[in-house]
């Protein structure tokens, strides 16, 4: 039997720059016991693969592209960033 209960520790605080790549120094994997929210430039995104919000940018895919290494090509769109937890 699987628990489906929200986890019961505490969230961390969110950092500046987060990446969902294991393999990116922003990733942490603590944050994502927890589910994330990314407003952007007003509206709620939920393709983002990496932010940071003193710098205001996200990074998205590229439709359908991917990179020579099978991973979607990204591209950074620049705006106003807020995250937060759900």
């Amino acid at each position: 039997m699987t628990d489906t209960t929200p986890a019961t520790t505490p969230a961390p605080a969110l950092p500046d720059r987060l990446s969902i790549d294991p393999r990116s120094p922003h990733h942490i994997a603590a944050v994502f016991q927890h589910d994330i929210g990314i407003v952007f430039n007003g509206k709620e995104r939920f393709d983002v693969e990496e932010y940071c919000v003193s710098e205001g940018w996200v990074k998205v895919p590229a439709g359908k592209t991917l990179d020579r290494k099978g991973r979607p090509l990204l591209i950074t769109l620049k705006g106003q960033v807020e995250a937060f937890y759900k």
